[in-house]
């Protein structure tokens, strides 16, 4: 199956592409642009933006919604993890104001959590979530990953390295990400098998 990427991210491309395989992934085309992220769950921006997807091109999209949360901030940043440290800052500023709004020795848990959706012109949607446990350090690490991988420390994986050190395949294993898309894999096999 052939499915729009609602998003012009390239990392989510990248990651997107190698776990949702074998159905193919194509990026928004330019000019198109969706409308801003209101919702407040995951769940609830990722079929936002499917839809969106949809509308704009008549094809079947999926889409991505997916953030950091902390415990010792009540869940924040949650849904507004991309835009934590304002509209337009980088992922070094989000991770910035993060780790001085959780400092050291504050509650260090952490979970990366993901919905992907994925909604068929016909109306049709589907979702799946992911979620990674982990805790936030405060010595970044590693040059792979983007967003706040140099920072989260997953659980599921012992030795200490952060998201930014795992390999491509590590990484897939264990994270928010890959663990939704491998459910939404299945759940798309099971419907093309109908």
């Amino acid at each position: 199956m052939r499915l729009v990427l609602a998003s012009r991210n390239h990392h989510k491309l990248c990651e997107l592409e190698a776990l949702l395989a074998p159905h193919g992934l194509v990026g928004l085309s330019d000019g198109l642009d969706l409308p801003p992220e209101v919702g407040d769950t995951f769940a609830a921006n990722a079929l936002g933006k499917a839809r969106a997807a949809v509308s704009l091109t008549g094809s079947t999209a999926v889409a991505d919604d997916s953030g950091i949360e902390a415990l010792a901030l009540g869940g924040a940043p949650g849904v507004r993890s991309a835009r934590y440290a304002g509209e337009d800052a980088t992922d070094a500023e989000n991770l910035a104001k993060l780790l001085r709004e959780v400092p050291p020795g504050a509650d260090p848990r952490v979970a990366y959590v993901c919905a992907l959706a994925v909604v068929w012109p016909d109306g049709t949607e589907l979702l799946a979530e992911g979620r990674c446990d982990g805790r936030l350090t405060h010595e970044l690490r590693g040059a792979r990953g983007f967003g706040y991988d140099p920072a989260f420390l997953p659980d599921d994986l012992p030795g200490g390295r952060t998201m930014a050190e795992l390999s491509p395949a590590e990484k897939s294993a264990i994270s928010h990400r890959g663990r939704a898309a491998r459910a939404l894999v299945d759940d798309l096999d099971r419907i093309e098998a109908a």
